[in-house]
């Protein structure tokens, strides 16, 4: 019988200065909602590079699933953080944003001088059923990693049902899953463990810079000191500008509402981008007048469309807001547009740093406590289930443009399937696939 191959070494470690222009083309590629955005840190991370195990990974991931506020790009913040401190952190998680602002203050000013063509009506008519496919993909790939047993895959059924036939809120089923865990870790700890249960892969992977069993490096230990600089940094980052935004242009202000508002959207919504866009829309569209409920759904289409959070959809709504109402004069509208979604998606992404860098150092010390571990893997099971709702809800707004019962969209499900070949069959990368769906959405609409 023949000895099994041995491992290969851990990868060698890296400075940030080599891992700087990774995080970059991670916020350029990263199509596909939270979903997608998450299953592409694992296989470049995880698979490919080997910089993280699966296990540190799923851990990270449980504590940025509890947050509020875009887990895919904390998550990204958390593991660039465990590598190199806190400027690894900020890195990581500023170049998973920086891509999409520039890239959606440029569309949302052609959106705005040129409005919509048949060329744009076309891709987006593509890029759609693309989505669709890349979201139920992803949850597929988390799924099959983080549902292990029989309880957690019920857990993930429960959320689905839920959220997609109860419309229950999500923060209440992300509480009633953390407290299944909870009670279920102390009463039946083998179904809630974090590392490989059924079907798990504990002892067959190749070893990873950051192993399982690899010491927490001493920035990623909790002092209560280290606590209190986060936490006054990220005071002093947030006070300054709103100190000077009031200084400058007075409480009722279009920009200070925006930062009040928006620094309030990232405190107060759970679930990521799409548990907030219905706050961003009663506030943006109902109640403050920013943009118009059109503009707000076409804004939504961009976003769905760019690298990075879905949440920054956010730029949009800022930059429609300072162009047309010229908060700059007449004559720098764009620029007006420009300085109002900065500070926009500056406000809403600074609480995920403090999070991750206040946080991380308090979740690396519980990694091996069930009494912490077993919520947030039953916390982990139950997002499962909603990232598969939200797929359905895609599924039902592309396929059934006029509604379920209404016109169903043979063209969007040809794509979708394609996608999803593409995706999980051939292995395409996903930039591959949203290119090529795109193309093919603006084939079928010339044609038509």
């Amino acid at each position: 019988m023949n000895a099994p191959e041995p491992h290969p070494p851990p990868p060698l470690a890296l400075s940030l200065r080599q891992t700087w222009w990774f995080w970059l083309k991670i916020g350029c590629i990263s199509f596909g909602g939270p979903a997608g955005q998450i299953a592409l840190l694992h296989q470049e991370l995880v698979e490919r590079r080997r910089w993280i195990s699966e296990r540190r990974f799923l851990h990270a991931l449980n504590y940025c699933m509890v947050l509020p506020g875009p887990e895919a790009q904390q998550l990204a913040t958390y593991l660039g953080w465990l590598m190199h401190r806190s400027w690894g952190g900020i890195v990581a998680g500023a170049l998973f944003v920086l891509p999409s602002l520039f890239l959606l203050i440029a569309l949302s000013w052609v959106y705005l001088a040129f409005g919509t063509t048949p060329l744009v009506a076309g891709l987006l008519a593509g890029i759609k059923p693309a989505v669709t496919a890349i979201v139920l993909q992803a949850a597929w790939r988390m799924g099959t990693r983080a549902l292990r047993n029989p309880v957690l895959w019920a857990l993930a059924a429960f959320s689905w049902v839920a959220l997609y036939l109860l419309q229950a809120p999500f923060p209440a089923i992300v509480l009633a899953a953390g407290l299944i865990g909870y009670v279920g870790g102390q009463l039946a700890p083998r179904w809630f463990q974090t590392g490989a249960g059924h079907g798990g892969t504990a002892g067959t992977q190749a070893p990873a810079l950051i192993d399982d069993d690899t010491p927490a490096p001493p920035h990623a230990r909790f002092t209560p000191r280290g606590l209190l600089k986060v936490l006054a940094w990220g005071l002093l980052l947030w006070t300054l500008p709103m100190a000077a935004l009031v200084l400058l242009g007075g409480w009722d202000h279009t920009l200070t509402q925006m930062a009040w508002f928006f620094t309030k959207a990232a405190l107060l919504t759970f679930g990521g981008a799409y548990a907030v866009l219905p706050y961003v829309y009663q506030g943006a569209v109902e109640h403050f007048h920013w943009l118009s409920a059109a503009q707000m759904m076409d804004g939504l289409a961009l976003g769905e469309t760019t690298p990075g959070p879905l949440i920054m959809v956010v730029a949009f709504v800022g930059y429609v807001a300072g162009h047309t109402q010229a908060l700059l004069g007449d004559g720098a509208v764009f620029w007006a547009g420009a300085l109002a979604a900065t500070v926009v998606t500056w406000f809403t992404f600074l609480p995920s740093f403090i999070f991750i860098l206040a946080g991380g150092p308090f979740i690396e010390s519980t990694r091996k406590n069930l009494q912490f571990t077993a919520p947030l893997a039953a916390i982990t099971a139950a997002v499962v289930g909603v990232i598969v709702s939200l797929a359905l809800f895609f599924g039902e707004h592309v396929f059934w443009p006029q509604g379920v019962g209404g016109r169903f969209d043979v063209s969007a499900a040809l794509i979708a399937t394609a996608a999803a070949v593409a995706l999980i069959h051939f292995k395409r990368p996903v930039i591959q696939v949203i290119a090529a769906c795109a193309l093919a959405g603006w084939g079928l609409s010339a044609l038509a």
